[in-house]
């Protein structure tokens, strides 16, 4: 059993052929010799011996046909049982064949199917991206929007309260009017505000803005910042008024306080639309946007100085950004 487990079907149907014909050699060359050899020895028997000698060599003779023929027959069985083990291999081999070639059928079916799979997931995953991109997109463009809403609602109350106090100055002198003319006593001093002493040393805003804008240049923010406001207050209609809040947006901006400066650029935008500081305060609105990672609002802001200024240096540098993103 060990040395047919260790040989191939094709060598064990070889060996069970070979044994085979070796077996019926020996059968054959067996008789013959013992009819050869019975027939010299019991002539040979009858002349020296007689009787009795001739017995001996047929009993002998019997045992050794017997044990031949016995041993004959196991061998032929042993080779009939190693054929049918061997046909057994061979069919149990080509089953194995058949199972395998299924199986590889199979394996290569799911596998082109899970490919499929992937290319469809990849092709969603492309889509959505896309898909987010877009949204993106809208997203800050109506948060651009809502802002510019939301500074047109902040001029509209900016009016109303302007015409709320004139409408409020108007009735205070109504009712001083009135109690001169119903003789009432009336305390002046609750209905003006008494203005504060002038300064000896005050300066003129073009003197203030002078030294506001070379407190700048030093990098004097601090004083810069305080000049210039003190400026657009003291001096709100100023030829120097929309400079002056121009270069408050510029000291934020030094300072990379990026929001703050983007609110007072919206201030020259909106307080003074016809001001030579207009471009500059979109331009600079916009790197602010950028500085902050927003992107998409920059290149509105951008967009907006090229379309409304395309003639100014301010939209050639916006083209310029344009381009680099």
């Amino acid at each position: 059993m060990i040395c047919t487990n260790l040989l191939s079907i094709k060598d064990l149907r070889k060996v069970s052929i070979y044994s085979l014909v070796c077996l019926r050699f020996s059968q054959t060359l067996l008789h013959q010799d013992l009819g050869t050899f019975l027939r010299k020895k019991s002539l040979n028997l009858c002349f020296e011996k007689g009787f009795v000698s001739v017995m001996k060599y047929s009993v002998l003779f019997s045992l050794i046909f017997f044990f031949n023929m016995l041993y004959g027959c196991a061998m032929y069985d042993d080779v009939v049982t190693l054929e049918n083990r061997i046909s057994l291999l061979e069919h149990r081999d080509v089953k194995s064949k058949k199972y395998n070639k299924e199986l590889k059928s199979r394996l290569e079916e799911k596998e082109q199917t899970l490919r499929n799979q992937s290319a469809e997931l990849h092709a969603m995953h492309d889509q959505l991206k896309a898909e987010m991109q877009r949204i993106n997109g809208k997203i800050d463009e109506t948060d651009y929007l809502l802002k510019q809403k939301l500074s047109d609602s902040d001029k509209i109350t900016e009016n109303r309260l302007e015409k709320l106090e004139k409408a409020a100055g108007l009735n205070k002198k109504r009712i001083i009017r009135l109690e001169q003319y119903l003789n009432f006593e009336s305390d002046e001093n609750d209905l003006k505000i008494k203005p504060k002493p002038q300064s000896r040393q005050e300066l003129s805003e073009n003197e203030l803005y002078t030294v506001s804008k070379q407190a700048f240049d030093a990098g004097d923010f601090e004083t810069a910042r305080k000049g210039f406001k003190n400026l657009i207050n003291k001096f709100p209609k100023s030829a120097h008024a929309d400079n002056a809040q121009f270069w408050i947006g510029e000291i934020y901006y030094s300072e990379k306080w990026y929001e703050k400066a983007i609110l007072e650029y919206q201030k020259v935008i909106e307080k003074y639309p016809k001001g030579n500081k207009v471009p500059a305060s979109l331009l600079k609105q916009g790197f602010a946007f950028l500085n902050l990672g927003d992107k998409a609002n920059a290149r509105l802001i951008l967009k907006e100085l090229v379309k409304k200024y395309s003639k100014s240096n301010e939209a050639k540098i916006a083209t310029k950004k344009l381009n680099q993103n």
